[in-house]
C-alpha cells in the first residue's frame, strides 16, 4: 500500500500543476454557462466502507438529484451544455486528482459507489471489493464508459444497473483487488486515457 501510496502522489500532485490552466478554464466555462457552484460533491463508499465526499466539476442542474435518479442516463435533461462535454471526455471526473491527494482515492481502484447501491454488494464480494482504496478508474471504467447510453435504452434504468451492470463491475473489482500492482495500475491508467480519447 505504501508504493501504491507513492505511485499516486507522484503522478497526481504534478499532474494537478500541469493541468490546473485546463481547471481555470473549465471553471470559468461552468460559471458562464449555468447558476450554481463550481464543484458537485456526493457521498461514497470508501475503503473500509468509510463514507467520504467525491469531489466533480458540477455537470447538472443545482439540486439534480431532487429531479431524477442518481444514475444518469441517456441524454438526461438535467445535464448542462457544458456538462455534455464535460463528461464525454471525462473531464468533470478531473477534480478527483484533490481527492486521491488527501488520501480518499487511488488513481486506479473500484470506482465509488453511493450508499444506495452499495447496500446490493453481495456480502462476500463487498469485503473484497472495500478492502483497498477506490479508484478514478479501473476495468470497469473502461468497460462501461458510455454507461449512460447503455441505461438510456433500458425499460428500466435503476432496476437495469442494479440487476444487469452491477454484478459485472463488481466482478471487474474482485479481479483487480486480487490481481493489483503498479504496472497493472499504470496499463489501466494509459487504457484509460486510449478509450477517453480515441
Amino acid at each position: 500500500m505504501l508504493i501504491k501510496r507513492a505511485f499516486d502522489l507522484v503522478f497526481t500532485v504534478p499532474g494537478v500543476i500541469f493541468l490546473s490552466p485546463l481547471f481555470l478554464l473549465v471553471i470559468i466555462w461552468i460559471k458562464f454557462d449555468s447558476p450554481g457552484p463550481v464543484f458537485f460533491r456526493q457521498v461514497r463508499i470508501g475503503q473500509y466502507g468509510k463514507p467520504f465526499k467525491i469531489l466533480k466539476f458540477r455537470t447538472m442542474m443545482v439540486d439534480a438529484e431532487k429531479h431524477g435518479k442518481q444514475i444518469t442516463i441517456g441524454a438526461d435533461r438535467r445535464i448542462t451544455k457544458s456538462g455534455k462535454i464535460l463528461r464525454k471526455y471525462k473531464l468533470d471526473e478531473l477534480p478527483q486528482l484533490f481527492n486521491i491527494i488527501v488520501g480518499d482515492m487511488s488513481l486506479v481502484g473500484p470506482r465509488p459507489e453511493v450508499p444506495q447501491y452499495v447496500q446490493y454488494y453481495p456480502e462476500t464480494l463487498r469485503k473484497i471489493v472495500l478492502s483497498v482504496p477506490p479508484g478514478m478508474t479501473d476495468f470497469a471504467s473502461i468497460e462501461y464508459k458510455d454507461e449512460n447510453a447503455i441505461l438510456g435504452n433500458a425499460d428500466n434504468p435503476e432496476k437495469a444497473y442494479i440487476d444487469e451492470i452491477l454484478p459485472v463491475k463488481l466482478n471487474y473489482c474482485v479481479k483487480y483487488v486480487e490481481s493489483r500492482n503498479v504496472f497493472l495500475d499504470f496499463y489501466l491508467i494509459v487504457k484509460t486515457i486510449y478509450a477517453i480519447v480515441k
